[in-house]
C-alpha cells in the first residue's frame, strides 16, 4: 500500500514551510524554532525512517519507573528490569528494592518483590530458562569529609592446626602497638591452620594461618583514633590457647573513603512463576561481578568487591544449577570488577580488558585467552590504548562461530577524563591472535551501548566523552556497524543521553531497547548534581520500514545439539539466512550472553530446515531467539526455540 501523509503530517510540512520563509526577519529564536520544527519533521518522514530508523519513548506508568540498572530478556519474552536501590541511598535506607517485568507485545508491566538489593549484582541465563543473579549492595560507599569512625580491613589469623574458629559481630581488637580498639561489624570464619612438611624428608616446618578478613572500625568518632601504620592486635573475649593462637593484623585504619561492600546472596528469576528464588549464597560476597556460563551450562562468578569493600582476590567460583550450590575453582585468576569475560567454541574463556572500574590499575587488566582448567593465561599483545579499557563494551560479532570480537570505546582508569573513539578488532581463531584497530568512532566514548541486530548489524548508541557523563558530554548519537566491512553508519539520533548505568536489550520483535543513565552532574558547569533517567527509549531500525518481513508461521519449540528443525513460512523462496540469538543479561554495558549462531539451512516449498551445532561451547543449553532473514536483509520476529542439557 502506498504511503498517504495523515493530516497532522501535511499541517507540519506547511507551517515549517511558513516558520522557515519568516525566520530571516525573526531573528535567532525564531531560527532555532524553525530548526527544530524541521527536524522534527524530517526524522518522521518514511524515508527517513527507511534509511535511518526511528527512536520512541517507551509509555511507563509512572508508578513503575524504575532507576533501571539491570536489564534480562526472558524466554517468555518479556523483559525483567532490576534497580534493587538504584543507587539511591534512601532506597537503599528504606530497604525499598525494585523489580519491574515488562511484557513489550501488550506494554503492561509488573511490580516484582525484591528481597535482597541486586543493585550492582551479576546476572546470565541459565539452560532451563530461568535468569541467575548473584550479589548486590550490603553498604552503600562513603566518601572522605563522611566518615567518620577510622577503619579498614583486618586479616585475622588463626595458628591451630586443628580447629577453625568463628568471631562474632562485635569482636574487639586492640593494637598492641597503639593501644586504640577496633570493633568488628559482622562475624567472621577464620579457617584452621595448614600443616607444612618438608617434601624431602617429611618433616614437620611450620603452621601456615588460617586467614579471615573483616571490616573494623574505632569505637568511638576522630581523628585521633586513626592508625598510621601496621600493628597486631589482641582479639578480646578469646580463652585458653586461642589466646596465642588468634590475632589481627591491620595495616592503616583511618578516615579515608570508604567503597562499596557487596553480598553473597544469590536467586534464580523464574520467567514463568515471575518471582526470585532464592539458592544456595555464593561463597564469596561480590558487588559488580560478572557472571559468564561455561560449556556444561554451569555459572563462573569472577571478581566484585567484598563484604569489607575489598576487591576479591582472585577467588572465583561456580554455581551449578543441578545443586543450586556453589563450589571455588580452586584457582586464583585476578580481574578488575565486571570483567567483560567470554566462552569461546573450545571451552576456553576470553577476557577482552573491558572492565567496570573498581581495582589496581597494573592487575588482571591485561587481554587474554583464559584455561580454566589450567589456570593458564595467554596474553593478547596490540591493544593501541591498553590504559582506555575501562567502561568499554565487548562484543562478540556474528557469527558467533567465527571468534571475532570487537571491543568498543571506553576511558582511563577511576574518573579519569581519557576516553577512546577506536574499536579494536580480533580474532581469536589466528595461530597468534592481535588486537588492530577498526573503524572508529567520532569521538572518544565512555559507556557505549552495543545491541547485536539480527540482520548482523550492530547498534552502538550512547556513551560520554568524559567520567559518568561530566561537563554535559553524552554523545547524542547512535550508528550501524557493519562486520563485512568494518564501517559505521550514522543512523537516527537519539533524544536521551546515555552514560554509567545505561544499557541496550534486542526485543524479540527486532527492535532494540535502551534504558538507564546516571549522570554525575546535570549541568555542563557541573555545579548541579545528576538525575537518575528513568525514561525508557526504544530504537525501530531501519529494516522494519520495509514493505514486508518474512514470517515463520510454526516449528518446534526444542531443537537438540545437532539435530534439525523444521520451520513452515510462506516466505521460504526469499529466506536466504538463520540464526539463533542469546537473549540478553546486561548491566554497566557488559554483557557476555548475547551472541549470533550461524545455522545451516534448506530450503523446501513450504519452510526452511535449519540445524543447531553439536557444540556445546558454541551453543550452551537455553532459550534462543530464531531469526530468518530475506534477500532484502529484513528479518522475522524472532521464535523461542529451547536447545536442551
Amino acid at each position: 500500500m502506498k504511503y498517504r501523509p495523515s493530516r497532522r503530517t501535511r499541517r507540519l510540512a506547511i507551517s515549517t514551510a511558513v516558520v522557515l520563509a519568516l525566520a530571516g526577519a525573526n531573528g535567532p529564536w525564531l531560527y532555532r524554532f524553525s530548526t527544530e520544527r524541521y527536524h522534527e519533521y524530517k526524522i518522521n518522514q518514511p524515508e527517513y525512517k527507511a534509511a535511518n530508523g526511528h527512536w520512541d519513548f517507551l509509555d511507563v506508568p509512572s508508578e513503575h519507573r524504575i532507576n533501571t540498572i539491570h536489564a534480562a530478556l526472558l524466554h517468555t519474552g518479556k523483559v525483567l528490569l532490576v534497580a534493587g536501590s538504584g543507587n539511591n541511598q534512601k532506597n537503599f535506607d528504606a530497604k525499598s528494592f525494585r523489580s519491574v517485568l515488562w511484557d513489550p507485545k501488550t506494554n503492561v508491566f509488573k511490580d516484582i518483590p525484591t528481597p535482597k538489593d541486586m543493585f550492582c549484582a551479576g546476572h546470565t541465563q541459565l539452560p532451563d530458562g530461568k535468569l541467575l543473579i548473584a550479589g548486590g549492595t550490603k553498604r552503600y560507599e562513603k566518601l572522605q569529609g563522611d566518615v567518620t569512625k577510622a577503619g579498614g580491613l583486618m586479616i585475622v589469623h588463626n595458628e591451630d592446626p586443628d580447629k577453625p574458629i568463628t568471631l562474632p559481630a562485635g569482636t574487639r581488637f586492640t593494637g598492641k602497638k597503639n593501644g586504640k580498639t577496633f570493633v568488628s561489624k559482622d562475624p567472621v570464619l577464620v579457617e584452621k591452620a595448614t600443616k607444612v612438611f618438608d617434601k624431602e624428608t617429611g618433616a614437620f616446618l611450620r603452621n601456615d594461618p588460617g586467614l579471615g578478613r573483616i571490616y573494623v572500625e574505632a569505637q568511638k568518632t576522630g581523628k585521633k583514633y586513626e592508625t598510621g601504620t601496621e600493628d597486631n592486635y589482641r582479639v578480646a573475649g578469646l580463652s585458653g590457647s586461642d589466646t596465642r593462637n588468634v590475632y589481627g593484623i591491620a595495616q592503616k585504619l583511618a578516615l579515608d573513603k570508604k567503597d562499596f561492600q557487596g553480598i553473597r546472596e544469590a536467586f534464580e528469576f523464574d520467567p514463568v512463576a515471575e518471582k526470585y528464588i532464592p539458592v544456595d549464597p555464593m561463597n564469596e560476597a561480590r558487588w559488580y561481578p560478572t557472571l559468564t556460563t561455561l560449556e556444561d551450562g554451569k555459572v563462573l562468578a569472577l571478581s566484585g568487591l567484598d563484604e569489607i569493600g575489598q576487591i576479591v582476590p582472585g577467588k572465583d567460583e561456580i554455581y551449578d544449577p543441578a545443586t543450586k550450590e556453589w563450589e571455588y575453582t580452586g584457582i586464583v585468576r585476578k580481574f578488575p570488577t565486571y570483567p567483560a569475560v567470554f566462552l569461546l567454541n573450545d571451552g576456553k574463556l576470553f577476557y577482552s580488558g573491558s572492565n567496570a572500574g573498581y581495582g589496581p590499575a597494573d592487575v588482571g587488566r591485561d587481554p587474554g585467552v583464559w584455561d580454566l582448567a589450567t589456570n593458564k593465561f595467554k596474553k593478547i599483545p596490540g591493544l593501541s590504548d591498553p590504559d582506555q579499557m575501562e567502561t568499554s563494551a565487548t562484543v562478540r560479532l556474528p557469527p558467533a562461530q567465527d571468534e571475532k570480537f570487537m571491543v568498543i570505546g571506553g576511558g582511563g582508569v577511576g574518573e579519569s577524563e581519557k576516553s577512546s573513539e577506536k574499536s579494536r578488532l580480533v580474532d581469536l581463531q589466528q595461530k597468534n591472535p592481535e588486537f588492530t584497530d577498526g573503524a572508529s568512532l567520532s569521538e572518544g566514548t565512555r559507556y557505549p551501548s552495543a545491541s547485536l541486530l539480527p540482520d548482523d548489524s550492530l547498534l552502538v548508541t550512547g556513551g560520554s566523552n568524559d567520567y559518568r557523563g561530566r561537563s554535559g558530554s553524552d554523545v547524542l548519537q547512535a550508528r550501524l556497524y557493519d562486520a563485512k566491512t568494518d564501517t559505521y553508519k550514522r543512523v537516527a539520533d537519539p533524544a536521551v543521553g546515555r552514560n554509567y548505568h545505561s544499557g541496550s536489550v534486542l526485543l524479540p520483535d527486532g527492535r532494540v531497547m535502551i534504558f538507564g543513565s546516571d549522570s554525575l552532574f546535570s549541568d555542563k558547569a557541573n555545579t548541579r548534581p545528576g538525575v537518575f533517567e528513568q525514561r525508557i527509549e526504544i530504537y525501530t531500525p531501519p529494516y522494519l520500514y520495509r514493505d514486508s518481513r518474512p514470517e515463520l508461521t510454526a516449528g518446534p519449540k526444542k531443537i537438540e545439539r545437532g539435530s534439525t528443525g523444521l520451520f513452515t513460512t510462506q516466505h521460504a523462496s526469499k529466506i536466504t539466512s538463520a540464526k539463533l540469538m542469546r537473549p540478553s543479561a546486561v548491566t554497566h554495558v557488559t554483557d557476555t550472553d548475547q551472541r549470533t549462531i550461524a545455522l545451516e539451512m534448506e530450503k523446501s516449498k513450504d519452510g526452511v530446515t535449519v540445524t543447531v551445532p553439536d557444540n556445546p561451547a558454541l551453543v550452551p543449553a537455553g532459550w534462543y531467539m530464531l531469526f530468518v532473514t530475506d534477500d532484502e536483509g529484513t528479518p522475522s520476529e524472532g521464535m523461542w526455540v529451547e536447545v536442551p542439557e
